[in-house]
């Protein structure tokens, strides 16, 4: 697959969601990715967290990639990932702390039999540390990161948001700690260990509410659709379902309350100044939804827009992939899967001119060991061997 990373070659050891969204970043962008994984047993289903292989959450996690299946757990299964990455560009793991020294597949081994080797880790709750020994799963980190604290109907108690976001924040952050080692090593020439955590990536991800308490001490409480600071901006009710409408500040206000005909609303003293409409929070929504449940979605979409105020209905996530916007940009793309078919998955999020994205991507996800034989050899190994690797339980296809 052509990209800006086919030059580069990864051994893919993650497991779960949050390392296998940092992989697929080099993968879509074209990095020869080798997923490393257990030989299959007759009786597994696949990740109690993903799925079954053949399910859509694991071939959108695992897309672009080739499977070769070792055990790890064997000495001659260890070998042949050694051998691996002694040509390799970058590792990927997300085991707990102590795991991938059990497994001689940690930093310093691989280090010492390729000095150029990007390691890039993730966990629960980072490698060191008095919880780094914990297991840790998105839901957990959301609720210890304070997220949940500000997520929901005030009063009606913490909720989960609805997407797994720590795992994948961890995922993004450690895909761009990779390319910036990459970036190192082109100019270096050396090596290193990039690691994140699902705690310290949704830490990163409170962002201004974090920094409100970092700075001030403040501790935001929970806004439900409402937006935490500013006012008016929020869910509102149409006569037909519901909208978002931002209309803070001067200019966007009085744009609202022209495209709607509300000089009553514009000119009423408890809402003269951004400072008063603050104050008036509870009351400026309450009489903002007497008005907005004169109209339609439809209508409140299209005269908010037209008059530069943000406005946009609440979707479904069917409704979301087929609004006309999300087709133009062609965010659903086919992947081909020599046992399904072609599937509908979704495409990465970002746009490089040199490398326009394509009508389809390269393939779905391989079963575990698909390419288990021709992996072995590009390494030398004969079909003999092979074969011998497979009778033994080494290798699986």
């Amino acid at each position: 697959m052509d990209g800006p990373l086919k030059h580069i070659r990864v051994l893919d050891l993650t497991i779960a969601r949050a390392g296998p969204m940092a992989v697929r970043l080099l993968a879509d962008w074209g990095a020869d990715v080798i997923k490393i994984e257990p030989p299959p047993r007759k009786d597994a289903q696949g990740s109690s967290v993903t799925g079954g292989r053949r399910g859509p959450d694991e071939q959108n996690l695992h897309r672009n990639k080739r499977s070769l299946a070792i055990d790890l757990k064997t000495w001659e299964g260890k070998s042949l990932f050694h051998k691996l990455a002694a040509d390799a560009d970058v590792v990927v793991e997300n085991f707990r702390s102590d795991v991938k020294y059990r497994l001689g597949v940690d930093y310093e081994t691989l280090k010492a039999i390729n000095g150029k080797i990007i390691y890039a880790s993730i966990s629960g709750f980072g490698q060191d540390g008095p919880y780094s020994k914990r297991p840790g799963v998105d839901q957990i980190i959301q609720g210890m990161s304070g997220l949940m604290s500000v997520t929901g109907e005030p009063g009606q108690g913490p909720m989960r948001v609805g997407v797994a976001i720590s795992d994948t924040s961890a995922g993004m952050f450690l895909g761009q700690g990779i390319l910036l080692a990459l970036l190192h090593r082109e100019r270096t020439g050396e090596g290193q260990w990039v690691h994140t955590s699902l705690l310290e990536s949704m830490m990163s991800k409170l962002d201004f509410q974090g920094a409100r308490y970092t700075m001030s001490g403040e501790v935001p409480d929970q806004q439900g659709n409402d937006h935490p600071t500013q006012v008016p901006m929020g869910t509102f009710t149409a006569k037909d379902g519901h909208v978002n409408i931002a209309a803070f500040g001067a200019q966007m206000w009085q744009r609202f309350c022209d495209a709607l005909n509300a000089q009553a609303l514009f000119d009423h003293p408890d809402y003269a100044s951004v400072g008063a409409r603050t104050r008036h929070r509870e009351q400026i929504k309450a009489d903002m939804n007497l008005l907005t449940q004169q109209f339609s979605v439809t209508e409140l979409v299209n005269r908010l827009n037209d008059a530069g105020v943000p406005c946009g209905p609440i979707n479904t996530i069917a409704d979301g992939f087929e609004d006309e916007q999300v087709k133009h940009l062609a965010m659903a793309v086919n992947a081909p899967h020599p046992q399904m078919g072609d599937l509908g998955l979704v495409r990465s999020p970002i746009n490089l001119s040199s490398f326009p994205h394509p009508s389809q991507l390269d393939h779905g996800a391989p079963d575990p060991g698909a390419d288990s034989r021709s992996v072995l050899q590009s390494l030398g190994i004969s079909d003999e061997e092979i074969q011998q690797l497979e009778q033994q339980g080494i290798i699986g296809q």
